[in-house]
């Protein structure tokens, strides 16, 4: 008898008990609303997972990418080192 009251005990409260919603962001938005998507950063998501496929290595972009890989860095570092040897700094001075 006791096993029997506790059963519908457990049925009536899972009849009364409210589903949760969800909703986003906590806003006042339901699941019905539809997002309309931006062209443009759908263009833009498309063609980054292309990139490699839609790049090509002509001779014209050689020099272009020379410089921009090797001589570019290069400058950078050697205006740094000498700006630090001019300055004095604990690395470039004479240990004897």
């Amino acid at each position: 008898m006791m096993m029997m009251r506790q059963a519908l005990a457990r049925a009536g409260r899972t009849g009364t008990m409210q589903i949760q919603k969800r909703k986003m962001g906590g806003g006042g938005f339901d699941h019905k609303f539809f997002v309309k998507k931006n062209k443009f950063v759908e263009e833009w998501n498309g063609r980054r997972e292309i990139t490699e496929k839609a790049f090509d290595m002509t001779s014209d972009k050689v020099p272009t990418v020379l410089l921009t890989l090797i001589v570019f860095p290069f400058a950078i570092y050697s205006a740094t080192r000498t700006e630090l040897i001019n300055s004095g700094d604990r690395r470039y001075k004479d240990v004897c």
